[in-house]
This record gives C-alpha cells, sequence and structure tokens, in this order.
C-alpha cells in the first residue's frame, strides 16, 4: 500500500514540476515513440480476432470488448502512415488510452519503457512537415523518441466533433464581439477545432503553439487579452507550470485561464485550480467550452 501511495504521490508531483512520465513503444519502423502514462488504462495482449466495423476508415481494425464497452481498436502503425501491423500472426499489443473524454485502443508492435522527462528536454520537431509528429524527446541510450499528435490522428480517423449545438450556437453567436482570446496549444488541429468554435461565438484569437512564444506575447500585449485557453501537454513548458507563471507576475494574476486538456482524467482538475487556472474543461467538447468560456468572461 504504501508503495502506491509514493508512486501515485511521485506521479502527482511530476505535473508540478514540468515533468512528464512516458510510456516508449515501438510501431512497425521500429521507431521509439512515447506517451503520456497519465492517459493510458492499460496495456493488453492484442487478440488475433477483432470485430470488424463496416464503412470505418482503414486504420480502424474494429470493436473490442473492454470491461463492457465497445473500443474503437486503432493499428497506430497504419494510422500515421505506416506498415499496417500483422496482430493476426505476430505478437502485438494494445494501448488503452482514455482522449477526450472517452476511450480508444491502439494496436502497437511492442512497449518498451517508462521514462520521465522534463518538458523543458521535450521540443518541437522543427524543421520537419509531419502532421501527426508534434515534439521530439531522447531515451538515456540517445534514440529519439517521436511524441505523437494523438488528437490529430483521432480526428483523421474517427472524426472530433467541432460544431456547436444549434442551441449553443444560437445563444453563443456574435456575444465575444470586442473580446480576446489567446489559445496555446502544440497541437495544430486542437487550435483549429478551438479557433472554429471562437470565430463562431465572435471572438477575436490569436494562437501560439508553445508556453514561452504565449509568455512573449502577453508582454507585448497583455492588455488586449481578455482570456487565456492553454492545452497541458506542451513542449518546453507545461500548461500547469505555464499557469502558474502567469500567477506569480502582478501583471497576471487576475488573468482568465482556462486549462483544456485530452487529459480528462478528474485529478486534473484539482491540478488546474492548484496551478492558479479559473477553469478545467476537457477537450473536446464545444458546447460545454462554449459555456465555461461566457461564463468566464462575465458575457451572460
Amino acid at each position: 500500500m504504501a508503495s502506491s501511495l509514493d508512486e501515485a504521490l511521485q506521479r502527482t508531483n511530476l505535473s508540478q514540476s514540468n515533468q512528464m512520465e512516458m510510456l516508449t513503444f515501438r510501431l512497425t519502423d521500429n521507431q521509439l515513440y512515447g506517451i503520456n502514462v497519465f492517459k493510458i488504462i492499460e496495456i493488453i495482449e492484442c487478440p488475433d480476432r477483432i470485430d470488424r466495423m463496416p464503412n470505418s476508415h482503414p486504420a480502424v481494425k474494429g470493436v473490442l470488448d473492454f470491461r463492457g464497452n465497445a473500443l474503437a481498436v486503432i493499428d497506430l502503425s497504419e494510422a500515421v502512415g505506416l506498415p499496417t501491423k500483422n496482430y493476426k500472426d505476430e505478437l502485438a499489443y494494445i494501448i488503452i488510452c482514455e482522449y477526450n473524454r472517452s476511450l480508444t485502443a491502439f494496436i502497437v508492435h511492442a512497449p518498451d519503457t517508462l521514462l520521465t522527462r522534463s518538458w523543458s528536454d521535450i521540443h518541437k520537431p522543427e524543421g520537419i512537415n509531419a502532421q501527426s509528429l508534434v515534439a521530439i524527446a531522447y531515451a538515456d541510450s540517445g534514440e529519439a523518441i517521436m511524441l505523437l499528435d494523438i488528437e490529430s490522428i483521432l480526428s483523421n480517423v474517427v472524426g472530433i466533433d467541432r460544431d456547436l449545438s444549434s442551441a449553443a450556437m444560437a445563444d453563443a453567436e456574435g456575444k465575444g464581439s470586442g473580446r480576446h482570446v489567446l489559445v496555446v496549444d502544440d497541437s495544430r488541429t486542437a487550435i483549429m477545432l478551438l479557433q472554429s468554435v471562437l470565430d463562431k461565438m465572435g471572438f477575436t484569437n490569436t494562437a501560439m503553439m508553445s508556453a514561452d512564444k504565449a509568455l512573449e506575447y502577453l508582454e507585448k500585449d497583455f492588455a488586449g487579452v481578455d482570456l487565456v485557453i492553454s492545452d497541458i501537454e506542451m513542449p518546453g513548458m507545461d500548461g500547469f507550470t505555464f499557469t502558474r507563471t502567469l500567477r506569480e507576475h502582478s501583471n497576471y494574476k487576475d488573468l482568465k485561464i482556462i486549462l483544456h486538456s485530452s487529459m480528462s482524467n478528474p485529478s486534473n482538475q484539482q491540478k488546474a485550480e492548484q496551478s492558479g487556472a479559473n477553469r478545467f474543461v476537457a477537450k473536446f467538447d464545444p458546447d460545454s467550452l462554449s459555456e465555461e468560456i461566457f461564463s468566464l468572461v462575465e458575457l451572460r
């Protein structure tokens, strides 16, 4: 019991020290990839039979019964343009993850190891035009670890609801006129989804793909920003650290901040509050997001 408690406390402390624990794994190119352990529910061996889903994306191999829930099973290799994994004849594994308040099963070639890295040691892949790649870290051996933009992959493979409902649209349309929102996220797909909602609500908005760039922007034009919406997982500086950094500066102590993350575990609500954020909103629910935005900037 003590060791489990110590592990839980250690992982909580990671979120307060700009660090991430990742599981590394390999796909069919034998390259090393990584995923935040906070998003992992379970790792199981892949069964040789998965029930096929009609009219689905080629990377969706079917559905899996996991504790009474039917989960879409995505071949992560095929989803990023690599050769498909022959899970029927070769040993393969499934990583069950929680993204955007729902569970998804990803087929991988082989899990590797657990590593802890500071977000300051995780970098954007400058000069690399790969939509599914969001950051690069390094293993102790020096081998590169590719961190994938899972939001982009899910958007391409299974789709993400990006539209306000008709009722929310009628309630929201134009009410953000004259207000400016700063969006901070390292995923181009997430930025696109956010900006689509903000545009429909009438907000002007500016997007930055790192917390460091957002801090530079605020130093130049703080008075023109009414609200910051920030991701949590970002290379260089995570959203918790970004929020604490803002709160430590007298100019930003009253700035409205929403932390917006696919890490939808309820514990992130508490971590967001501890860091000084006004709200935590799990990705991606346009109606809930618009409701929280309007409540926070007092447009109700």
